[in-house]
């Protein structure tokens, strides 16, 4: 199933990002809202800021976010030493694909990580990318409709 991401873990802290290192992984994108920073917050949380400085190291690391609003994109650009791309119309891979190819890294040859099955996923696999589904960062004080949502994106990617 095209949803169906090609790992699904908890949380950032659980990918194994050694592992997919030696898989030939070379860029890691990320999505923005819920996935690196609590959502509409413009704020990385301190371990998340220090895990996206490492990854760094030894991946080419972007952000690409739907989120249309461009003040937002410069607040999170600003405290973010990689490059960070909002308005990307996901699940369309055409703004990600852009991107890979200004770095000169084939989608192969990159990973989508994100929280949500019909966006970021959904992009990641039409790019031709692997994939990881990690619960959102907030998932502890989401409000219950949210929730509610999550659960059931989750069990439409299980059939």
């Amino acid at each position: 199933m095209i949803l169906k991401p090609d790992y699904n873990e908890i949380s950032l802290f659980d990918i194994d990002f050694t592992e997919l290192k030696k898989q030939g992984i070379k860029a890691v994108l990320f999505d923005l809202d819920s996935t690196v920073m609590p959502s509409k917050s413009g704020k990385y949380p301190e371990n998340v800021r220090e895990l996206l400085n490492n990854l760094k190291q030894n991946f080419v690391v972007a952000i690409v976010s739907n989120n249309k609003k461009k003040e937002y994109i410069e607040k999170v650009q600003a405290q973010s030493d990689f490059s960070v791309i909002g308005n990307a119309n996901k699940p369309s891979p055409k703004v990600a694909l852009e991107f890979l190819k200004s770095v000169s890294v084939d989608p192969k040859d990159a990973v989508m990580i994100g929280d949500r099955p019909l966006t970021d996923i959904l992009a990641g696999k039409l790019m031709g990318s692997k994939t990881i589904l990690v619960d959102s960062i907030t998932r502890e004080t989401e409000n219950k409709p949210t929730r509610f949502v999550r659960a059931l994106e989750r069990l439409v990617i299980r059939k």
